[in-house]
């Protein structure tokens, strides 16, 4: 069983991830990991950070431990939970260096809107969590949440786009397979990366 040695359950008080991780360094916290490569290889590129994984689905979480024991990462803790609780309830102001939200559900229809999870509420409560200079970057390839996302950051207090706009991607995400097909097909891919104000 991999999930006690690297699962983190969730609790209804601030967390101490240093103590999570064994050490003081970035905290970069990853939001729907999905089936976990894109995570485990960042990881695994950047072990100068620490990663915290949150997903709500039982089979990538498991895809994510295994990927862990593999590459013998020492660098990622996973929460399975519900993403804003574990935002709000779990991590204090100003813990985090980083915030991924890479592909996430994009809810088409008009009238699921309400289920996506980037919204003025969170991205505020997300916002609260970076420490100064810290950053949030998303990535989708519905061009319609990309400009929701984007809209919706650029009225979060605190946030600031460095960037006309989006954002080239980052050397520091990887192409996931499912990018790679979708632009095989003529899909684009939209990266909004904001940081937080401060130094």
């Amino acid at each position: 069983m991999l999930m006690p040695r690297f699962g983190v359950p969730f609790s209804p008080g601030f967390v101490d991830l240093e103590a999570v991780f064994g050490r003081r360094a970035p905290k970069i916290l990853e939001i729907g990991f999905g089936m976990g490569e894109t995570t485990a290889r960042i990881a695994s590129e950047h072990p100068e950070n620490d990663y915290l994984g949150v997903e709500v689905h039982t089979p990538g979480v498991g895809a994510l431990l295994r990927r862990v024991e593999e590459l013998a990462l020492t660098n990622v803790r996973i929460i399975q939970h519900d993403a804003v609780e574990v935002v709000s309830r779990m991590l204090s102001p100003g813990c985090l260096a980083g915030v991924h939200i890479f592909f996430p559900d994009p809810w088409p229809k008009k009238r699921h809107h309400k289920r996506r999870l980037v919204q003025p509420d969170f991205a505020a409560l997300l916002a609260s969590r970076l420490a100064p200079g810290g950053y949030l970057h998303a990535a989708t390839d519905w061009q319609e949440y990309a400009e929701h996302i984007l809209a919706t950051l650029s009225t979060v207090s605190g946030l600031e786009n460095p960037h006309a706009g989006f954002a080239e991607r980052p050397a520091s995400r990887p192409e996931t397979k499912f990018e790679l097909r979708g632009r095989s097909l003529g899909h684009g891919t939209w990266d909004i990366l904001f940081r937080r104000s401060g130094h």
